[in-house]
């Protein structure tokens, strides 16, 4: 057997539990939020209570990067140190993220948002 043919059922598999997550986001939220929208979307809801407001730029960004380390934590990367004065959560780097490209970047983080919402 081909290596293509076992991982077909994996694929497709990704495949339908990527839409499921696009589904509930647009159920949410009204439409499907690109990754850096989804990336915000865990970053507030990690952060916690926070009032509605705008963000800016920097805060964002700051947000977009608890999403990622939270995400990966749930692969062994980083691991969650506690939050700041501000109530802003930290994360350890435990070991260097290594995928090939842009695609294995996002099939990683695709795979993680699928974890982190249950899909």
């Amino acid at each position: 057997m081909g290596k293509s043919v076992l991982l077909k059922p994996f694929m497709e598999n990704f495949e339908q539990r990527w839409k499921e997550v696009e589904q509930f986001l647009e159920e949410r939220f009204g439409k499907i939020p690109d990754m850096e929208g989804v990336l915000f979307l865990v970053g507030v809801n990690e952060f916690g209570n926070l009032p509605r407001r705008k963000f800016s730029k920097e805060q964002k960004q700051d947000l977009m990067h608890v999403a990622v380390c939270k995400l990966l934590s749930q692969f062994g990367y980083y691991e969650y140190e506690g939050t700041d004065a501000d109530g802003w959560p930290h994360y350890m780097q435990l070991k260097p993220v290594e995928t090939v490209g842009l695609d294995g970047q996002e099939r990683l983080l695709k795979e993680a948002v699928i974890n982190y919402f249950g899909k």
